[in-house]
């Protein structure tokens, strides 16, 4: 029987949300239009943040560790189920400033708080990692991420700031995948799977792609899970 979440953990993410300085948040996530973006995606990023806490639900162990990259307004569900459902401590990395700010500011009392950062200080051991159009971000990683999704253009793509790009998410992808305790969970982008696949294979150790994929409101990316260093699992 699949696990539900709590009535309190559903009131606490409404409130989490309605707390959130849409304002702010409107140049961090958009050039302009911001307001219109946030009256959009506000709900649909507060239901599919919920179903999906709801999937995760079922696939972690109570009293863990969660390592975060790149967490935003769309993982806030994820954060305050596995605080307030499954008491997990959990470690959310975020890049922008103001994002971080904002974000504490709506959570506060909540269990968790954003750091500043890309994960690289994380020295704790996590049995589930979070990392979620990061390893492509397209402002971070223009060129990795123009190849990754097929917009590459051949007359200008700089293949020297491609293989720089790279090495910088080789060495992100290797740390926090370095600190996941075995048998682990990760949760990505499908887009971002050949990473993970890339690492587990040079060590040769076991994953399994989960066949199911699901939606997200704000990136769009579908995400799924991966199980890495089970015994049953193919690699």
């Amino acid at each position: 029987m699949k696990k539900r979440l709590k009535a309190s953990t559903r009131e606490a993410i409404q409130r989490i949300f309605d707390r959130l300085d849409y304002m702010r948040l409107g140049p961090i996530y958009c050039d302009e239009g911001g307001e219109a973006f946030w009256n959009a995606k506000r709900g649909p990023c507060q239901k599919l943040g919920i179903k999906f806490a709801q999937v995760l639900l079922d696939r972690l162990k109570p009293e863990g560790r969660s390592l975060y990259v790149g967490a935003g307004v769309a993982e806030l569900p994820i954060l305050t189920m596995e605080v307030m459902d499954l008491h997990r401590e959990v470690t959310a990395y975020n890049l922008r400033k103001e994002e971080v700010a904002v974000l504490n500011k709506a959570c506060q009392g909540r269990g968790f708080r954003f750091l500043l950062g890309d994960a690289v200080n994380a020295n704790r051991r996590f049995d589930h990692l979070w990392i979620v159009s990061t390893l492509n971000d397209p402002e971070r990683f223009p060129e990795l991420s123009a190849l990754s999704y097929g917009r590459a253009d051949p007359a200008t793509f700089d293949p020297a700031a491609f293989g720089r790009e790279r090495k910088a998410v080789r060495q992100l992808a290797d740390h926090c995948l370095g600190r996941l305790i075995l048998p682990g969970l990760v949760t990505t982008s499908v887009e971002e799977i050949p990473w993970i696949t890339d690492w587990c294979a040079k060590r040769g150790v076991p994953c399994e792609v989960e066949e199911d994929d699901y939606p997200t409101a704000i990136v769009e990316d579908p995400i799924c899970f991966i199980r890495i260093g089970c015994k049953d699992s193919e690699g």
